[in-house]
């Protein structure tokens, strides 16, 4: 039997590795930036790095000349030959009108809370109707809702006044006057009761009271009930059918609703829809939602009929070597030492920067072209006419990968003459239709929507009424898909939309 011996070896041996270059991972996040967080992050490039500085718009130096614009305006860059081979391409940058932009001033607004504790101080509460009302409010959500049940409420209450108690309770035993510690532990206890859920109620309906109609309701049926309480209108087929009718009301069950209550279904029907003109969510109106403001990346505007692309780079410091520092770099006496390490890593930070910047820019308007090339009939006709469109069919066009188009289009937007768009707006699957060319499910989705709109109220289309007038049209779809996309639009069934 022959023996293994362990031991140690070396042997030199020859295999091809794809190391990520660290530039490559910044590379992709400045690719995948919006134009507000690029604009962030080349301002900290400019106070970190002193090889770069702003250059001005009329300083000779940095005007191309005719002949070196139109060069740069005709040269092909290939993103993904630049980022494999350390970003050795780079460009001019066009120059155009300066443009600012103002941020809007953030304004303090009140809470639905403060609104709700404001009417509250006006009233004249105990102590432990404060502490009831302050458990309510804290449970109530920005829809206006309660969003506990009142046994919640209670083991809240206690599990937060227990350490409170505790403490008083401690300090008034050591009360020496006999007969006023007494007297006190008598207020306390009656104070610090255990709360029952009646007298949670109690309050609740007090809040109920307050401004706006609706608020502190545990559900949409009370909510309705209360706002229409608060109106007086208690006696109504409207009030009677959110009391006890409200499956059907849900369900739009007209008939159901008037066989119960003895009325036509048109009158409960016209009941419903004056229910519908109440509010829902009655705490949206103090909601604190902050505004969110869009900058497009990508201007698309038609001169002289014809649609061109801009990059709206404006509000973007325009970066380029500094001067003074690049006079210190050609001194090659200033290479010793930590000089030359400090020289060379930022002078190859700045130049990389610059050429990076570039090449994002070249690289949006080459997607956005084509982008506008194919979808010229959306520009001209609107979203029926939007073609069917992938990341793949970009990519394959422009010579790049996929993952570098789904970074340029990602969080980017692109101001139109119909409007500002998401990129990503314009990418969508295809049907096919009879005459051979997809369409879009953006446009059939447009297109359903279209014809609910203008159906007969009283006649509504059905899926399948859909589906034959889109095939009458040339387009092949489900029964299925045509629900999806209905219920995608927030559009409901025929029969709920049907008018008695």
């Amino acid at each position: 039997m022959s023996r293994i011996k362990a031991g140690l070896s070396q042997s030199a041996r020859i295999r091809q590795e794809m190391k990520v270059n660290p530039r490559l991972y910044q590379a992709m996040d400045l690719l995948y930036m919006p134009l507000l967080d690029l604009q962030t992050r080349l301002e900290q490039e400019l106070s970190e790095n002193p090889f770069l500085e702003m250059s001005e718009p009329d300083s000779e130096e940095d005007l191309p000349g005719d002949e070196e614009s139109r060069a740069d305006e005709e040269a092909e860059t290939d993103w993904d030959e630049v980022l494999l081979n350390d970003f050795d391409a780079g460009g001019h940058r066009a120059r155009y009108e300066p443009r600012e932009y103002y941020e809007p001033v953030v304004v303090e607004s009140r809470h639905l809370h403060d609104y709700l504790r404001e009417q509250l101080g006006l009233l004249h509460f105990g102590e432990r109707q404060i502490w009831i009302s302050e458990e309510i409010i804290g449970n109530i959500d920005d829809d206006g809702m309660l969003t506990c049940s009142l046994e919640d409420v209670t083991d809240g209450l206690a599990s937060s006044l227990d350490e409170v108690r505790d403490r008083v309770m401690a300090e008034t035993r050591g009360i020496d006057d006999h007969e006023l510690r007494e007297e006190k532990l008598s207020e306390l206890a009656s104070l610090f009761a255990p709360f029952e859920v009646a007298e949670i109620e109690g309050v609740l309906q007090v809040v109920h009271s307050l401004d706006p109609p609706g608020v502190g309701a545990r559900d949409l049926q009370e909510c309705l009930a209360i706002q229409l309480r608060r109106d007086g209108r208690e006696d109504t087929l409207e009030y009677r059918i959110v009391d006890g009718h409200f499956d059907g009301l849900i369900g739009h069950k007209w008939t159901e609703i008037s066989r119960a209550l003895e009325v036509s279904p048109g009158e409960a029907q016209a009941a419903a829809d004056r229910i519908a003109k109440l509010d829902p969510k009655p705490g949206r109106r103090y909601a604190a939602d902050p505004d969110h403001y869009v900058i497009p990346d990508l201007i698309v505007d038609l001169i002289g009929g014809e649609y061109m692309v801009f990059v709206n780079d404006t509000g973007l410091p325009r970066l380029r070597l500094s001067q003074s520092y690049r006079d210190v770099a050609a001194d090659r006496t200033k290479f010793v030492g930590r000089n030359k390490e400090f020289i060379s890593t930022k002078l190859n930070a700045a130049q990389w920067l610059i050429q990076v910047i570039e090449q994002r820019r070249q690289t949006m308007l080459k997607v956005m072209r084509f982008i506008v090339a194919t979808q010229e009939q959306f520009f001209e006709r609107g979203v029926q006419h939007l073609k069917p469109l992938t990341l793949r069919e970009v990519a394959e066009h422009i010579d790049m990968a996929e993952s570098t188009v789904s970074r340029v289009t990602n969080d980017k937007f692109v101001q139109t003459p119909t409007g500002v768009y998401p990129l990503k707006f314009f990418f969508s699957g295809g049907l096919p239709t009879a005459t051979g060319q997809d369409i879009s499910t953006r446009g059939v989705q447009a297109r359903i929507k279209s014809l609910v709109d203008d159906e007969d109220c009283h006649r509504p289309l059905t899926d399948q009424a859909i589906v034959n007038l889109l095939k009458s049209e040339g387009i092949r779809i489900a029964r299925r898909t045509v629900a999806k996309y209905r219920d995608q639009l927030g559009v409901l069934p025929a029969r709920m939309r049907k008018r008695v």
